[in-house]
């Protein structure tokens, strides 16, 4: 299934895709599909991220190219950091640095929702856990993440993370082509079967530290060709069998 969020009104509401239209749910799909009867058109939807999480686990440097890229070698194990629900970004969304930022760069990157509580959770257990798969930008005040030696700052600013358009259940996560485009050329190109660390060793590595909960999205780590974004730019974040995240910088 392709689960949507969307503006309905004025208040956020989950559908489900159906060919062209989007039939909407009384609550989140992950405590239980119950429809409620309506049906709109998707392409007059105003899209929201398709997640609602309390937190966004991001895994750093876990495609080998872009951490040498980054001046550094493959670590042996993932490498966490968290965004805050503030940065929760929606497709077509405006992306806005402050002033004091002097490079704004694109991450693009798989992401996945959590279905329901996960702690301790099994490799070979994951999918248990796993509501759906979307496209997100981890977007990034390069300059900020280096003068301040730690990635909190540079990563967590409000709108830095671009998620959707749509989760779906519906594909491979582990045979994936990513690519990022800036004002429609080609900047990355990645492969998920490259991760370092796989999504099944990811789960169990993530909650054997801290709880997932519903609507959490752990970000799997971007390939390599990161770079800078102006105020004026496009970036769209394509991941084969989910769809198109694009959004504008002001």
């Amino acid at each position: 299934m392709r689960y949507v969020r969307i503006d309905r009104a004025g208040f956020s509401c989950w559908g489900v895709i159906k060919g062209e239209d989007v039939l909407t749910l009384t609550k989140p799909p992950y405590e239980g599909l119950d429809y409620d009867g309506g049906k709109l058109p998707l392409r007059q939807c105003r899209l929201l991220a398709p997640c609602e999480p309390t937190k966004i686990v991001c895994v750093g440097k876990n495609y080998a190219e872009h951490a040498r890229e980054m001046g550094s070698v493959p670590p042996g194990y993932p490498t966490l950091f968290l965004k805050g629900p503030n940065t929760l970004n929606r497709p077509d969304g405006a992306v806005h640095a402050p002033g004091f930022v002097g490079r704004l760069d694109y991450e693009g990157e798989l992401a996945v929702v959590i279905r329901r509580h996960a702690k301790d959770v099994k490799e070979k257990d994951f999918a248990e856990f796993v509501l759906g798969y979307t496209c997100l930008n981890d977007v990034t005040a390069r300059d900020v993440q280096q003068m301040d030696g730690q990635w909190t700052r540079g990563k967590s600013m409000d709108g830095f993370c671009p998620v959707g358009p749509w989760v779906t259940d519906e594909i491979d996560p582990a045979a994936l082509t990513l690519t990022t485009r800036l004002n429609g050329r080609q900047v990355q190109k990645g492969f998920t079967a490259d991760l370092i660390t796989s999504i099944p060793k990811l789960m169990e590595f993530i909650t054997a530290s801290m709880s997932l909960e519903p609507g959490d999205v752990i970000a799997t780590g971007t390939p390599s060709g990161v770079g800078p974004m102006i105020p004026g730019d496009r970036v769209e974040v394509e991941i084969e069998g989910i769809g198109i995240l694009k959004n504008q910088v002001i």
